[in-house]
């Protein structure tokens, strides 16, 4: 959420709440992962709001560095591995095959540049109006392909789940980046963020429908008549 501490701190306890619903509609460990995503967007916007409080307030200057780091580890490094992962994990079968595994691959391999370069190259934030952007000194020749793939790890695995309602996460992911780049160009890493809200509604909607699948519900056999 990118338009003041008040705003981000709201949100992340909204999504917070969302994320203790999720986790309790997960029906086994395997679906944590995915059931868990509210709650991690509820801790990466309460600490943009840390940053907002750092940036307009001097008291809360102390804050502002680890603040950033914080929120761009969750933005940067866990977002591309765990959303391939979470699906993955989430899935009952086998039937992604490599493609799946293939995209948590991708995804590792974003992580672990974002955190290299996180930790390699100073980072800094700045408000401008009501937007906070992120200032990242990232080798500007990688970071146009590692853009790309990070759309592909968090978007395509929506796309090639069997679960019917995945898609529409694929989707609302799809058109909320899709706003932010066009839109906030200067600003996506915090504007994206905004939509969070939407998505953990997609995922509340998927776990729900997961639950009252056939393949959750009780059987009840016909008793065995003795004759």
């Amino acid at each position: 959420m990118c338009f003041s501490a008040n705003a981000s701190f709201g949100a992340g306890i909204v999504l917070s709440a969302i994320g203790v619903i999720t986790i309790k509609k997960a029906q086994s460990s395997s679906q944590l992962f995915f059931a868990s995503i509210p709650l991690i967007f509820g801790v990466q916007q309460i600490t943009e709001g840390f940053i907002w409080l750092s940036l307009v307030n001097p008291t809360y200057s102390f804050l502002k560095y680890g603040a950033i780091y914080i929120f761009l580890f969750f933005a940067q490094v866990v977002w591309p591995i765990w959303v391939p992962y979470s699906i993955l994990k989430f899935e009952s079968t086998k039937k992604q095959g490599m493609a799946a595994k293939l995209l948590v691959i991708i995804g590792a391999i974003v992580s672990l540049y974002l955190a290299y370069c996180l930790l390699t190259f100073p980072v800094d934030a700045k408000t401008t109006g009501s937007h906070i952007s992120y200032i990242q000194h990232y080798p500007s020749a990688i970071s146009k392909y590692c853009g790309f793939l990070y759309i592909v790890s968090t978007i395509l695995p929506s796309f090639i789940s069997v679960n019917r309602r995945m898609w529409l996460l694929g989707t609302s992911i799809f058109i909320s980046y899709l706003i932010t780049t066009i839109f906030y160009t200067d600003y996506v890493v915090s504007v994206w963020c905004f939509f969070a809200s939407i998505i953990s509604i997609v995922i509340l909607t998927i776990l729900q429908d997961q639950k009252h699948s056939p393949k959750y519900k009780k059987i009840d056999y016909p008793a065995v008549v003795k004759e």
